[in-house]
């Protein structure tokens, strides 16, 4: 079986940034990719390219240069960049090609992302009502949680304080001031139990990571991570997501279950051998909820679990070390290949004040997008 591996990473740093489109962006990732990889963008044989609000990545070859690769966009909710390295790892895989590109970026309007209906209607019944605000769908599913399960609002905020601190040593990161417990807590409710803080932002920023067949990742990098598994899902029936307009009697497994499980066994590992994880955070409850889905705990214990600190960068299983998206915005088409991003710096050991310790082996992302897709990652050294 070919190895796939990742041998040069770029990312134009999150936040806001007036007066640079999200395609910009998104070429600033590639260039710096380019370069960490020492490779030009002549020699990639195909890219995919992922944008929810900032136009089609295909476009991005008058930027870059007029090459003939093959392109094709990738569009998937917030599993974008997920699904497009998804593409990537598999064209290697199937023998089609030896190097190539995965690209994210985006560049969304300020607020809260408003779901629409079904296309084609003619009017927009669904998000047009002001009834289907994200932030609502999120406070739904995570309080059922926490009745179900034991969790508390402090958790909550302990998700977040963590967050903003990892967010604050990461100079891609977009928020960067830390808070206490107690100033989270405080802060503006939103949709009940999450409060402002506990929420990331729509934003912009754009990552590229450059891919090659194994047995020759070492023409362009000493230090190249390995592909294990790139797995992407969609829900089953009975599964509570977003946008949904009810909820099945029936009460099913959400695609990050699926997903996960496909994505240990094409590695030939379980949760117990990763020691790291970049999880979907869209808000502090979503973290708590993809730690059980995932399979890192059991549902209920990531209470304590959180009192503990397990899941700061020195505890006994870090998550979200560069600040998740809670600090770092969420710009649909990047924010799964950040996730990636970061874990290539982590297994490199070089990412910094951040770094996780014990020479970390194995890592873990995992994204979830709307209407229920989840996309999951397992790189090694």
């Amino acid at each position: 079986m070919t190895d796939v591996a990742i041998v040069g990473i770029g990312m134009h740093e999150f936040g806001r940034h007036e007066g640079v489109t999200g395609m910009e962006q998104g070429a600033v990732a590639v260039r710096r990719a380019l370069e960490d990889s020492g490779a030009e963008w002549k020699d990639m044989q195909f890219a995919f390219g992922g944008s929810r609000a900032a136009g089609n990545p295909d476009h991005m070859v008058s930027m870059l240069g007029l090459t003939g690769l093959q392109f094709i966009n990738v569009v998937n909710g917030c599993a974008t960049g997920g699904s497009a390295l998804f593409a990537s790892y598999n064209s290697i895989l199937s023998g089609a090609y030896d190097l190539g590109m995965a690209i994210g970026f985006d560049k969304h309007p300020r607020g809260a992302f408003t779901p629409s209906g079904p296309g084609g209607t003619g009017r927009d019944w669904y998000g047009g009502s002001g009834m289907a605000l994200t932030t609502q769908f999120f406070g739904m599913k995570i309080n059922r949680y926490m009745e179900q399960h034991g969790i508390t609002q402090r958790a909550l905020a302990r998700v977040a304080v963590k967050a903003f601190k990892n967010g604050s040593i990461n100079p891609m990161a977009w928020r960067r001031t830390p808070w206490s417990e107690d100033e989270v807590l405080q802060s503006q409710m939103l949709s009940y139990p999450l409060t402002q803080y506990m929420f990331c932002s729509p934003g912009e920023g754009g990552v590229a990571l450059v891919l090659a067949r194994g047995d020759i990742a070492h023409k362009y990098t000493d230090t190249p991570i390995y592909l294990r598994a790139s797995v992407v899902r969609s829900r089953r029936f009975g599964s509570f997501e977003v946008t949904a307009p009810s909820l099945a009697l029936e009460h099913g497994p959400g695609p990050t279950i699926d997903a996960s499980k496909a994505a240990y066994e094409l590695a030939g590992i379980g949760p117990e051998d990763v020691d790291l994880a970049q999880l979907q955070d869209t808000e502090s409850g979503a973290e708590i909820m993809h730690m059980a889905e995932n399979g890192f705990c059991e549902d209920g214990e990531q209470e304590a679990m959180l009192e503990r600190g397990d899941t700061e960068i020195g505890g006994h299983f870090p998550v979200n070390t560069d600040g998740g998206c809670l600090a770092n915005g969420e710009p649909i088409g990047a924010s799964g290949l950040r996730q990636v991003y970061e874990n290539v710096l982590q297994l490199r050991g070089a990412a910094g004040p951040r770094q996780v310790p014990n020479d970390p082996k194995v890592a873990y992302t995992h994204v979830y997008g709307a209407p229920g897709i989840s996309g999951v990652t397992i790189l090694t050294k």
